[in-house]
């Protein structure tokens, strides 16, 4: 059965010729695998866009407890379905050093990034290549 969520609460922005949307739910849209592959139907089908940024609180704490899997599993599922993916927030709480290794990691591809905030998150994004 396939579920379709709406996604009230999103915008594009568009930078170097690059649409973002841009979700700024707070409310938790992402808490496992299903509902990442429901949000990223939806963001596919409601914007067209290719790239996503996405509010920290809009994603399951467990996703920030790497040994949870969650954070592997669900970004694997952003990169199969070429979806590029921004998480902007407040991070400073986060002690583990796998997580910030992971999150600097990430930083420095060009599919998953984590930023301080909206705008560098489309910052980021609208500049990763194809």
């Amino acid at each position: 059965m396939f579920i379709m969520t709406t996604i009230m609460n999103n915008k594009i922005a568009q930078q170097n010729g690059v649409n973002v949307a841009v979700l700024t739910d707070t409310d938790i849209l992402v808490n496992d695998m299903q509902s990442a592959l429901d949000l990223i139907a939806t963001v596919n089908y409601e914007t067209g866009c290719d790239r996503v940024v996405l509010d920290k609180a809009a994603l399951h704490e467990d996703f920030f407890r790497l040994s949870s899997g969650l954070a592997g599993e669900i970004l694997q599922k952003f990169v199969t379905y070429h979806l590029k993916f921004a998480v902007y927030g407040d991070f400073s709480g986060y002690t583990s050093k796998p997580l910030k290794d992971f999150m600097y990691e990430s930083n420095q591809g060009n599919a998953v990034f984590f930023a301080e905030n909206e705008e560098d998150a489309i910052d980021r994004l609208s500049a990763a290549g194809v």
